[in-house]
């Protein structure tokens, strides 16, 4: 069972691991060992609530398929446990973003003491450097 929150949870068969090769250096244990992971989680076919399958399937992420399921590869470690655990909690991670709703911007205009005091502060600094110019007769 992985927990998302409270009230939002998953069950362990809804994720598919597979345990791949790792990529790069590392001598022999890299060519003879399956410790990096392939995480396989179908967004659509999941029992996750409607709000946040929406909201999965609109993110630009290129781990994201057309067919809404999200691949994770996680090769950071040598242990394929670890790599079993660190693809878990960027899974969890990544549903927990999507469960945040921003907060909406509204534009303000500045008031007018904000702007006569930012000309005022202009006009200081321009007669500050036409006070640094050559003297003439």
């Amino acid at each position: 069972m992985i927990i998302i929150s409270n009230s939002v949870n998953l069950t362990d068969d809804e994720v598919e691991l597979i345990a791949i090769r790792a990529q790069g250096a590392g001598g022999q244990n890299v060519n003879k060992v399956s410790s990096a992971i392939h995480l396989r989680f179908n967004i659509k076919a999941s029992s996750l609530p409607e709000f946040y399958k929406e909201r999965l399937l609109a993110l630009k992420d290129k781990r994201i398929t057309k067919d809404g399921v999200l691949v994770i590869k996680a090769q950071q470690f040598r242990t394929q446990e670890k790599n079993r655990a660190a693809a878990l909690e960027r899974l969890v991670e990544l549903i927990k973003s999507v469960a945040i709703v921003q907060k909406v911007r509204r534009a303000t205009k500045p008031t007018k003491g904000s702007k006569l005091k930012r000309l005022d502060s202009k006009n200081k600094r321009s007669q500050t450097k036409t006070l640094r110019g050559k003297v003439f007769d």
